[in-house]
């Protein structure tokens, strides 16, 4: 069956098919109730997602913190043996993620990669089954804005857990860094079960009233809802249609660009204590949190204007990745160590506003998509994207200190192809958004 054939009859069976409900552009509501659903789905959704990826990117970075807090002698790591630390967990990622969308919608670090496989592409999947493409952005800014605090948080909480907790029970200060982060994501992971609501058509969370509500007014967008009545596709069929999409892999490798220039997070505290060689651990920690500040500051204006302009979201992008270009460019050219420090902060700022902005104008691009179609999309873009996590890790070896030209050099050039590509995204899909449809 075409793509095209698929998509359209999984918009008219979402529309028509959900539970009871025969006709759903028939079903009239007031602005108070879309508004009182609007609150009740944020008060329950938005708070649970973003404590747990909070918690989650505080367990995935905290291997930085813990670099310079020690682990690196005790363990007699080399820059490599560290850099294949942090790729041993993306490989579980990775691979894991699109398989794990799967069952996401029909119900040592390698391991942590593995165990985490399913939560992103579960939250884009979320986030994009309730909201309206208007409402994305600010709700996307908020997930994101957990890995931006916990960056912060994750070099507050370092610097006290590693310089209170040293040689207690005869343990080092980083290992209960990781002992004590693992044990709080568990007892929240669990009380999450209780807490997430599923699907608009399906959670039991809602009164039938505003399950109707949540579907009928998603479907006015254009946004198919997974629901009992909606035609099923095969996993390969499902698959098959998010592979022939451009979309898709525009999207790939855009966020590709976004994620690989991330992985400065994994390196901020070594690329802080290269600038500061002689400040103490508990400093260089605490150095950290400025650069995540900032970001978390830009990462909230942009998410807020996002969903203001929504058919602009690439241009904004575009120019996001172009600042952090010339930042990065900059870097390479300057050595003083205050103004380098100025530029990493920068930098953060212009990457992390891109991040949850991707995913929105990314869920947008992919609303008119069969939802099985859309959640291997979005698990496509999102566990591909964090392959460029992988080389990432190798940007920054310790004999290319302090300076890292070498690093700062590849992410320039990975923000140059970001950039035409959200460019191209900007001018090939303007029109079908602003009138509120997808090609």
């Amino acid at each position: 069956m075409n793509p095209a054939n698929i998509e359209c009859q999984a918009r008219k069976i979402s529309s028509d098919q959900i539970e009871n409900v025969t006709a759903i552009d028939a079903i009239s509501f007031t602005p108070e109730e879309e508004k009182a659903l609007l609150r009740k789905v944020d008060l329950t959704l938005l708070p649970t997602i973003w404590i747990m990826y909070l918690l989650s990117y505080l367990d995935r970075t905290n291997i930085g913190n813990a670099k310079i807090s020690g682990m690196e002698v005790d363990l007699n790591l080399t820059s490599n043996q560290y850099s294949i630390a942090l790729v041993v967990f993306f490989v579980g990622y990775v691979v894991l993620e699109v398989p794990s969308k799967y069952e996401l919608s029909s119900g040592p670090r390698t391991i942590l990669g593995c165990i985490e496989a399913g939560f992103a592409p579960g939250v884009l999947l979320l986030i994009s089954s309730w909201y309206k493409q208007t409402e994305q952005s600010k709700r996307f800014g908020v997930f994101i804005s957990a890995a931006v605090l916990s960056g912060a948080f994750g070099g507050l909480i370092a610097a006290g857990i590693v310089d209170g907790l040293e040689g207690a029970q005869g343990i080092r200060g980083w290992r209960w860094l990781f002992i004590i982060e693992g044990v709080i994501t568990i007892g929240f992971a669990i009380l999450s079960i209780f807490i997430l609501p599923d699907f608009p058509a399906t959670t039991k969370r809602l009164s039938d009233r505003e399950r109707q509500i949540a579907v009928a007014r998603l479907a006015r967008e254009n946004v198919t809802a997974s629901s009992e009545g909606t035609e099923k596709l095969s996993n390969w069929g499902a698959c098959k249609v998010a592979c022939q999409d451009y979309r898709t892999w525009a999207f790939v490798v855009g966020y590709m660009v976004i994620v690989g220039s991330s992985t400065l997070t994994y390196f901020y505290p070594t690329l802080v204590g290269g600038l500061f060689g002689h400040a103490s651990t508990k400093r260089i920690n605490l150095l950290t949190v400025p650069i995540y500040g900032v970001a978390f500051v830009a990462t909230g204006i942009t998410s807020y204007y996002g969903d203001k302009v929504p058919s602009w979201r690439g241009l904004i992008i575009a120019s996001w990745l172009a600042f952090s270009l010339i930042c990065s460019i900059l870097v390479c050219t300057i050595y003083n160590f205050t103004a380098r420090y100025v530029l990493l902060v920068l930098i953060a700022a212009g990457l992390w506003s891109t991040n949850g902005g991707t995913l929105a104008y990314a869920s947008s691009a992919f609303a008119g998509m069969h939802p099985q179609a859309r959640g291997v999309s979005l698990a496509m873009v999102n566990a591909l994207g964090n392959l460029a996590q992988i080389y990432g890790s190798y940007l920054f070896p310790e004999d290319d200190s302090p300076k890292y030209i070498m690093g700062f050099s590849v992410i320039s050039a990975m923000l140059a192809v970001g950039v035409a590509v959200f460019l191209f995204l900007q001018i090939w899909l303007r029109r079908p958004l602003k009138c509120g449809i997808t090609r």
